[in-house]
Protein backbone atom coordinates (compact mmCIF):
# COMPACT_ATOMS: atom_id res chain seq x y z
CA UNK A 1 0.00 0.00 0.00
CA UNK A 2 1.33 3.60 -0.75
CA UNK A 3 0.60 6.63 1.76
CA UNK A 4 -2.07 8.38 -0.99
CA UNK A 5 -4.18 5.33 -0.16
CA UNK A 6 -3.70 5.04 3.86
CA UNK A 7 -6.72 6.67 4.98
CA UNK A 8 -7.05 6.27 8.28
CA UNK A 9 -10.36 6.26 10.45
CA UNK A 10 -10.34 7.91 13.95
CA UNK A 11 -11.60 5.55 16.70
CA UNK A 12 -12.56 8.65 18.78
CA UNK A 13 -16.01 9.25 19.98
CA UNK A 14 -16.57 12.84 20.40
CA UNK A 15 -19.51 15.08 19.74
CA UNK A 16 -20.61 16.76 16.61
CA UNK A 17 -22.04 20.34 16.84
CA UNK A 18 -24.26 20.70 13.50
CA UNK A 19 -24.09 24.67 13.47
CA UNK A 20 -26.39 25.67 10.42
CA UNK A 21 -26.51 29.07 10.84
CA UNK A 22 -23.79 31.60 12.53
CA UNK A 23 -24.44 33.27 15.42
CA UNK A 24 -24.45 36.47 13.76
CA UNK A 25 -24.34 37.52 9.71
CA UNK A 26 -21.90 37.26 7.87
CA UNK A 27 -19.32 39.14 5.69
CA UNK A 28 -17.07 37.30 3.54
CA UNK A 29 -13.94 39.01 3.31
CA UNK A 30 -11.68 36.50 0.99
CA UNK A 31 -13.44 34.97 -1.26
CA UNK A 32 -13.81 34.28 -5.34
CA UNK A 33 -15.78 33.88 -7.77
CA UNK A 34 -14.15 32.49 -11.39
CA UNK A 35 -13.39 29.09 -12.71
CA UNK A 36 -9.88 29.41 -11.11
CA UNK A 37 -10.74 29.58 -7.48
CA UNK A 38 -14.30 30.37 -6.97
CA UNK A 39 -15.79 27.15 -8.30
CA UNK A 40 -17.30 28.76 -11.34
CA UNK A 41 -19.89 31.18 -10.41
CA UNK A 42 -19.33 32.86 -13.06
CA UNK A 43 -20.75 30.80 -15.19
CA UNK A 44 -24.13 29.93 -12.95
CA UNK A 45 -26.90 32.40 -12.22
CA UNK A 46 -26.52 34.98 -9.60
CA UNK A 47 -29.74 33.63 -7.86
CA UNK A 48 -28.64 30.38 -7.25
CA UNK A 49 -25.48 32.03 -5.69
CA UNK A 50 -27.55 34.45 -3.42
CA UNK A 51 -29.40 31.05 -2.69
CA UNK A 52 -26.69 29.47 -0.87
CA UNK A 53 -25.33 32.77 1.03
CA UNK A 54 -28.74 33.46 2.19
CA UNK A 55 -28.80 29.23 3.49
CA UNK A 56 -25.42 30.11 4.71
CA UNK A 57 -26.04 33.14 6.75
CA UNK A 58 -23.42 35.41 4.40
CA UNK A 59 -24.73 38.75 4.36
CA UNK A 60 -21.86 40.17 2.27
CA UNK A 61 -19.15 38.55 -0.48
CA UNK A 62 -15.82 40.31 -1.07
CA UNK A 63 -15.05 38.84 -4.74
CA UNK A 64 -11.03 39.38 -5.27
CA UNK A 65 -11.11 38.05 -8.80
CA UNK A 66 -11.00 41.54 -10.28
CA UNK A 67 -7.06 41.77 -8.96
CA UNK A 68 -6.41 39.07 -11.95
CA UNK A 69 -7.27 41.50 -14.85
CA UNK A 70 -9.42 44.62 -16.01
CA UNK A 71 -11.51 42.28 -18.22
CA UNK A 72 -12.11 40.07 -14.88
CA UNK A 73 -13.04 43.12 -12.93
CA UNK A 74 -15.36 44.45 -15.42
CA UNK A 75 -17.18 41.45 -16.14
CA UNK A 76 -17.94 40.57 -12.45
CA UNK A 77 -19.02 44.06 -11.71
CA UNK A 78 -21.44 43.93 -14.59
CA UNK A 79 -22.18 40.53 -13.49
CA UNK A 80 -22.42 40.20 -9.82
CA UNK A 81 -22.27 44.03 -8.66
CA UNK A 82 -24.83 44.63 -11.09
CA UNK A 83 -27.39 41.96 -10.12
CA UNK A 84 -27.13 42.43 -5.93
CA UNK A 85 -25.09 45.91 -5.85
CA UNK A 86 -25.83 45.52 -1.75
CA UNK A 87 -23.85 42.08 -1.13
CA UNK A 88 -21.00 41.83 -3.48
CA UNK A 89 -17.78 44.16 -3.36
CA UNK A 90 -15.47 43.74 -6.40
CA UNK A 91 -11.64 44.26 -5.52
CA UNK A 92 -9.11 45.54 -8.48
CA UNK A 93 -5.80 44.27 -8.95
CA UNK A 94 -2.31 45.81 -10.31
CA UNK A 95 -1.25 44.73 -13.92
CA UNK A 96 2.26 43.67 -12.86
CA UNK A 97 3.18 42.41 -16.45
CA UNK A 98 3.10 45.85 -17.72
CA UNK A 99 6.26 46.71 -15.89
CA UNK A 100 8.82 46.12 -17.68
CA UNK A 101 6.86 48.84 -20.55
CA UNK A 102 6.27 51.72 -18.36
CA UNK A 103 9.91 51.55 -16.32
CA UNK A 104 10.45 53.42 -13.65
CA UNK A 105 7.22 54.90 -13.58
CA UNK A 106 5.33 51.72 -13.28
CA UNK A 107 4.09 53.29 -9.88
CA UNK A 108 2.42 56.46 -10.98
CA UNK A 109 0.80 54.02 -13.64
CA UNK A 110 -0.50 51.73 -11.79
CA UNK A 111 -1.45 54.18 -9.34
CA UNK A 112 -3.56 55.65 -12.22
CA UNK A 113 -4.75 52.64 -13.11
CA UNK A 114 -6.37 51.72 -9.67
CA UNK A 115 -8.22 55.35 -9.82
CA UNK A 116 -10.04 54.00 -12.72
CA UNK A 117 -10.94 50.81 -11.63
CA UNK A 118 -12.22 52.57 -8.33
CA UNK A 119 -14.10 54.80 -10.48
CA UNK A 120 -16.00 51.86 -12.09
CA UNK A 121 -16.53 50.23 -9.13
CA UNK A 122 -13.55 48.50 -7.26
CA UNK A 123 -13.96 48.88 -3.73
CA UNK A 124 -10.39 47.30 -2.81
CA UNK A 125 -6.87 46.52 -3.94
CA UNK A 126 -6.08 42.67 -4.08
CA UNK A 127 -1.98 41.60 -4.02
CA UNK A 128 -1.59 38.01 -4.90
CA UNK A 129 1.35 36.38 -4.45
CA UNK A 130 3.28 36.45 -7.41
CA UNK A 131 4.42 40.07 -5.68
CA UNK A 132 7.95 38.94 -3.85
CA UNK A 133 8.07 35.94 -5.59
CA UNK A 134 8.04 36.62 -9.70
CA UNK A 135 7.11 39.91 -10.46
CA UNK A 136 10.41 41.78 -12.17
CA UNK A 137 11.17 45.25 -13.16
CA UNK A 138 12.41 46.73 -16.60
CA UNK A 139 15.81 45.13 -16.06
CA UNK A 140 14.29 42.14 -14.44
CA UNK A 141 15.47 42.25 -11.19
CA UNK A 142 12.83 40.80 -8.67
CA UNK A 143 10.80 43.54 -7.33
CA UNK A 144 10.77 43.23 -3.25
CA UNK A 145 7.52 43.73 -1.45
CA UNK A 146 8.60 47.13 0.26
CA UNK A 147 10.03 48.58 -2.86
CA UNK A 148 9.50 52.30 -2.79
CA UNK A 149 8.45 52.67 -6.14
CA UNK A 150 5.65 51.65 -5.87
CA UNK A 151 4.72 54.05 -2.97
CA UNK A 152 2.35 55.81 -5.10
CA UNK A 153 0.18 52.71 -5.06
CA UNK A 154 -0.24 52.84 -1.77
CA UNK A 155 -0.92 56.10 -1.30
CA UNK A 156 -3.52 56.40 -3.79
CA UNK A 157 -5.38 53.37 -1.67
CA UNK A 158 -5.47 55.93 1.09
CA UNK A 159 -6.61 59.10 -1.35
CA UNK A 160 -9.66 56.61 -2.46
CA UNK A 161 -10.40 54.89 0.85
CA UNK A 162 -9.84 51.92 -0.36
CA UNK A 163 -8.13 49.01 1.69
CA UNK A 164 -5.38 46.98 0.26
CA UNK A 165 -5.51 42.98 0.77
CA UNK A 166 -2.17 41.39 0.58
CA UNK A 167 -1.08 38.09 0.07
CA UNK A 168 2.61 37.36 -0.11
CA UNK A 169 4.81 34.46 0.50
CA UNK A 170 2.77 30.68 1.11
CA UNK A 171 2.88 28.46 4.11
CA UNK A 172 6.27 27.93 5.79
CA UNK A 173 6.30 24.48 4.40
CA UNK A 174 6.56 25.26 1.12
CA UNK A 175 9.99 27.01 1.72
CA UNK A 176 11.76 24.47 3.09
CA UNK A 177 13.14 21.76 1.44
CA UNK A 178 11.51 18.78 -0.10
CA UNK A 179 12.24 15.72 2.21
CA UNK A 180 11.14 13.52 4.48
CA UNK A 181 10.68 16.40 7.27
CA UNK A 182 8.07 18.58 4.95
CA UNK A 183 4.73 18.38 7.28
CA UNK A 184 3.16 19.24 3.65
CA UNK A 185 5.55 16.87 1.76
CA UNK A 186 2.30 14.85 -0.04
CA UNK A 187 0.64 18.24 -1.21
CA UNK A 188 4.04 19.72 -2.82
CA UNK A 189 4.39 16.26 -4.35
CA UNK A 190 0.98 16.52 -5.75
CA UNK A 191 1.25 20.29 -6.54
CA UNK A 192 5.55 20.71 -7.83
CA UNK A 193 5.25 24.04 -8.75
CA UNK A 194 3.82 25.27 -5.27
CA UNK A 195 7.61 24.34 -3.92
CA UNK A 196 9.55 27.95 -3.69
CA UNK A 197 12.83 26.70 -2.61
CA UNK A 198 16.23 29.18 -2.09
CA UNK A 199 18.53 30.32 -3.78
CA UNK A 200 16.18 30.49 -6.82
CA UNK A 201 13.16 32.10 -4.53
CA UNK A 202 13.78 34.44 -1.68
CA UNK A 203 13.60 33.11 1.84
CA UNK A 204 10.36 33.53 3.36
CA UNK A 205 11.18 35.34 6.69
CA UNK A 206 12.53 37.48 3.71
CA UNK A 207 9.43 38.06 2.18
CA UNK A 208 7.52 38.22 5.44
CA UNK A 209 9.87 41.29 6.74
CA UNK A 210 9.27 42.87 3.42
CA UNK A 211 5.85 42.86 4.14
CA UNK A 212 6.35 44.45 7.70
CA UNK A 213 8.90 47.22 6.29
CA UNK A 214 6.04 47.91 4.11
CA UNK A 215 3.09 48.41 5.97
CA UNK A 216 5.07 50.41 8.78
CA UNK A 217 6.52 52.48 5.90
CA UNK A 218 2.42 53.66 5.36
CA UNK A 219 0.70 53.84 8.19
CA UNK A 220 -2.30 55.59 6.43
CA UNK A 221 -2.55 53.01 4.25
CA UNK A 222 -5.42 49.74 5.42
CA UNK A 223 -3.95 46.76 4.44
CA UNK A 224 -5.21 43.26 5.82
CA UNK A 225 -2.50 40.53 5.57
CA UNK A 226 -4.45 37.58 3.40
CA UNK A 227 -4.57 33.87 5.11
CA UNK A 228 -3.58 35.29 9.00
CA UNK A 229 -1.07 37.50 8.16
CA UNK A 230 0.33 35.17 5.79
CA UNK A 231 2.03 33.36 8.50
CA UNK A 232 -0.63 31.53 10.06
CA UNK A 233 2.14 29.33 11.73
CA UNK A 234 3.49 32.09 13.76
CA UNK A 235 0.91 34.04 15.72
CA UNK A 236 3.38 35.60 17.91
CA UNK A 237 4.96 36.95 14.88
CA UNK A 238 1.51 37.93 13.37
CA UNK A 239 0.58 39.56 16.84
CA UNK A 240 4.31 41.78 16.85
CA UNK A 241 3.04 43.22 13.73
CA UNK A 242 -0.41 43.96 14.75
CA UNK A 243 1.03 45.60 18.04
CA UNK A 244 3.21 47.46 15.85
CA UNK A 245 1.03 48.85 13.24
CA UNK A 246 -2.76 49.78 13.49
CA UNK A 247 -3.03 49.63 10.25
CA UNK A 248 -2.53 46.26 9.74
CA UNK A 249 -5.67 43.37 10.15
CA UNK A 250 -5.77 39.64 9.13
CA UNK A 251 -8.33 37.59 7.99
CA UNK A 252 -8.76 33.45 8.84
CA UNK A 253 -9.68 32.09 5.02
CA UNK A 254 -7.78 29.37 3.95
CA UNK A 255 -6.16 28.54 7.16
CA UNK A 256 -8.62 26.43 8.86
CA UNK A 257 -5.81 23.31 8.76
CA UNK A 258 -2.93 26.30 10.20
CA UNK A 259 -4.95 27.42 12.84
CA UNK A 260 -7.34 24.67 14.13
CA UNK A 261 -4.53 22.64 15.30
CA UNK A 262 -3.12 25.14 18.14
CA UNK A 263 -6.64 25.87 18.95
CA UNK A 264 -5.40 27.31 22.69
CA UNK A 265 -2.96 30.21 20.62
CA UNK A 266 -5.65 31.02 18.75
CA UNK A 267 -8.59 31.57 21.30
CA UNK A 268 -5.87 33.79 22.87
CA UNK A 269 -5.31 35.31 19.80
CA UNK A 270 -8.90 36.08 19.04
CA UNK A 271 -9.89 37.68 22.27
CA UNK A 272 -6.76 39.67 22.25
CA UNK A 273 -7.01 40.78 18.43
CA UNK A 274 -10.73 40.74 18.11
CA UNK A 275 -10.89 44.12 16.29
CA UNK A 276 -8.47 43.05 14.11
CA UNK A 277 -9.20 39.70 12.77
CA UNK A 278 -11.96 39.47 9.36
CA UNK A 279 -13.67 36.19 8.16
CA UNK A 280 -13.06 34.77 5.31
CA UNK A 281 -13.14 31.03 3.68
CA UNK A 282 -10.94 31.51 0.44
CA UNK A 283 -13.03 28.21 -0.98
CA UNK A 284 -15.88 28.11 -3.02
CA UNK A 285 -18.79 29.26 -1.83
CA UNK A 286 -21.12 26.30 -0.38
CA UNK A 287 -23.41 25.87 2.93
CA UNK A 288 -20.95 23.10 4.11
CA UNK A 289 -17.94 25.15 3.74
CA UNK A 290 -19.29 27.67 5.60
CA UNK A 291 -20.83 25.46 8.08
CA UNK A 292 -17.38 24.03 8.78
CA UNK A 293 -16.18 27.72 9.55
CA UNK A 294 -18.59 28.16 12.02
CA UNK A 295 -18.18 24.91 13.79
CA UNK A 296 -14.74 25.92 14.34
CA UNK A 297 -15.17 29.47 15.71
CA UNK A 298 -18.23 28.61 17.71
CA UNK A 299 -18.20 25.17 19.05
CA UNK A 300 -15.50 23.39 21.47
CA UNK A 301 -15.74 20.61 19.17
CA UNK A 302 -12.44 18.05 18.79
CA UNK A 303 -10.64 17.17 16.23
CA UNK A 304 -12.58 17.27 12.94
CA UNK A 305 -11.49 17.47 8.97
CA UNK A 306 -10.49 21.24 8.32
CA UNK A 307 -11.71 20.42 4.88
CA UNK A 308 -14.60 18.00 5.16
CA UNK A 309 -12.21 15.40 3.54
CA UNK A 310 -11.31 12.12 4.98
CA UNK A 311 -7.62 12.64 3.66
CA UNK A 312 -7.59 16.57 4.35
CA UNK A 313 -5.21 18.37 1.67
CA UNK A 314 -3.15 20.79 3.51
CA UNK A 315 -1.93 17.90 6.17
CA UNK A 316 -2.90 14.60 8.15
CA UNK A 317 -4.13 16.09 11.00
CA UNK A 318 -7.61 17.33 12.33
CA UNK A 319 -8.90 20.54 14.28
CA UNK A 320 -10.52 21.42 17.12
CA UNK A 321 -13.25 24.70 17.56
CA UNK A 322 -12.12 27.65 19.57
CA UNK A 323 -15.97 28.52 21.14
CA UNK A 324 -15.36 31.80 20.91
CA UNK A 325 -17.83 34.21 23.00
CA UNK A 326 -20.16 36.71 21.63
CA UNK A 327 -18.65 39.54 21.09
CA UNK A 328 -15.58 38.44 19.26
CA UNK A 329 -17.90 36.57 16.94
CA UNK A 330 -19.84 39.42 16.23
CA UNK A 331 -16.18 41.42 15.57
CA UNK A 332 -14.95 38.76 13.41
CA UNK A 333 -18.15 37.72 11.68
CA UNK A 334 -18.95 40.96 10.24
CA UNK A 335 -18.54 44.21 12.48
CA UNK A 336 -14.35 44.49 11.73
CA UNK A 337 -15.14 44.25 8.21
CA UNK A 338 -17.93 47.04 8.26
CA UNK A 339 -15.22 49.10 9.68
CA UNK A 340 -12.50 47.84 7.58
CA UNK A 341 -14.11 47.48 4.06
CA UNK A 342 -17.42 49.31 3.81
CA UNK A 343 -16.18 52.29 6.32
CA UNK A 344 -19.16 51.98 8.24
CA UNK A 345 -19.91 50.96 12.03
CA UNK A 346 -23.16 49.08 13.22
CA UNK A 347 -24.79 49.07 16.70
CA UNK A 348 -24.22 45.28 17.97
CA UNK A 349 -26.80 42.75 17.88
Amino acid sequence: MELAEWVPRSMLVTPETMVTKPRFPVIDAHNHLGSDFGGGWDKRPVAELLAVLDAAGVRQFVDLDGGWGEHILDAHLAYFKHAAPERFLIFGGVDWSAWPKHGSRFGEWAAQRLRAQAARGAEGLKIWKPFGLHVVDEHDKLVAVDDPRLDPVWQTAVELGLPVMIHVADPVAFFDPLDRRNERWEELHAHPDWHFPSPTFPPFLTILNQLANLVARHPQTTFIGAHMGCYAENLQWVGELLDRCPNFYVDIAARLGELGRQPYTMRRFCLKYADRILFGTDVPASVEAYRRHYRFLETDDEYFSYDGNALSGQGRWRIYGLYLPNDVLQKIYYRNAERVLLKRVSPAL
